[in-house]
């Protein structure tokens, strides 16, 4: 006997809300471990585990002896050698954590995915045109296992600290990631039941994927900031080194290291994208607000350009305070709220939701 349609999109309608609620809370994982790393990072205990053991790992140290023998392996490595020298157990046990927690919330977050990935997968419950785009985010969480590690492994031997290439490579591939799980989320609640998402271009998707483009960029300059320890330099806003344009930008040579390893242009490059990200989220929200056919567009365009401020605020209150712990937390953790905003604007840009939007969890 044939299936009705009301019944099929019925439990379409099932399916999608099941694993879009499961998405959502890889998402809030993900977010979790964005401010765990960025907390690992502002206490410098991202070396305190010299050796990447992806499951016997998952076991901290539950003796005198095996804490000896972690702090032993630690000794042996230039940050503590040159930095931490003669460090006490209790003060290498508070580094230990801050490592080990973030790590295990990589190992629960690949579980978390690939658990529930098989479980809806065997049941017939992932609709055909989905499954490659979930098999898509499996594979870039265990790249950033990896990439976790060979971030690691750079701080281990001639430095003190990790590479800033590598630590911002990890942490856009982490808002990449969840911006990614992020808007399937968003896409099934989105879009239509009949059939795959309509794969349109909105009048206001591009400038949309422009912006998302733009804020992946000023994460990975956020990344080279933090690796450098920049935001401990040139403390004032709005200048900078006394003058709008400082000199120093260009002393590196060849040119181009000046961007990646300069600290003064580090660091100016980071404040004018913030400033370009901003002007450009206002651009976008005047002209969704004087189009009359896309009013259902204007509060999320709006929270865009709240969030942008909000986010521009707590860094130059960083930059000021001389990058204090809870401030600098709060600006990075605050990151996937205007990641999520920006990621909610597109997908309803790109699906033609416009005033015709459906509700949805």
């Amino acid at each position: 006997m044939a299936v009705s349609f009301e019944h099929t999109a019925e439990q379409r309608a099932r399916d999608r809300r099941a694993i879009r609620v499961w998405l959502y809370g890889v998402c809030l994982l993900i977010f979790a471990m964005i401010v765990v790393g960025g907390a690992t990072r502002l206490t410098e205990s991202g070396l305190s585990i010299t050796e990447w053991k992806p499951i016997h790992g998952v076991i901290p140290p539950l003796s005198v002896a095996e804490w000896e023998e972690e702090l032993e392996k630690y000794r042996q490595i230039p940050e503590y050698q040159l930095i931490n020298k003669g460090m006490s157990l209790a003060e290498f046990k508070f580094i230990y954590w801050w490592e080990w927690s973030h790590r295990l919330l990589g190992r629960v977050i690949g579980v978390a995915f690939f658990l529930p990935l098989v479980w809806f997968w065997a049941r017939g419950r992932v609709e055909p045109w989905l499954r490659p785009w979930l098999i898509g985010g499996f594979v870039l969480g265990g790249m950033q296992g990896g990439i976790g590690w060979w971030m690691v492994a750079s701080g281990l031997v001639d430095r003190v600290d990790v590479s800033q290439y590598r630590l911002a490579t990890h942490l856009t591939l982490a808002c990449l990631i969840l911006a990614y799980l992020l808007a399937l989320a968003r896409h099934l609640a989105l879009a239509p039941l009949d059939g795959p998402a309509r794969r349109g271009r909105g009048r206001y998707s591009g400038a949309a994927g422009g912006l998302l483009a733009l804020l992946g960029v000023q994460i990975f300059l956020g990344g080279l900031v933090a690796g450098l320890n920049a935001g401990l330099t040139f403390n004032t806003w709005p200048l900078m080194d006394g003058a709008w344009i400082p000199d120093g930008l260009w002393l590196m040579q060849p040119a181009w290291l000046n961007h990646f390893e300069n600290v003064l242009t580090v660091q100016f490059q980071h404040r004018l994208t913030a400033y370009l990200l901003v002007l450009a989220a206002v651009w976008m929200a005047v002209r969704v607000w004087r189009n009359a056919s896309a009013r259902a567009l204007r509060p999320v365009a709006l929270a865009v350009v709240g969030v942008l401020f909000v986010q521009m605020t707590l860094g130059i209150l960083t930059l000021l305070g001389h990058v204090p712990f809870t401030l600098a937390l709060f600006h990075q953790g605050f990151i996937v709220i205007v990641l999520a905003a920006m990621v909610e604007f597109w997908i309803r840009a790109r699906l033609h939701t416009g005033d015709v939007a459906r509700a949805a969890g």
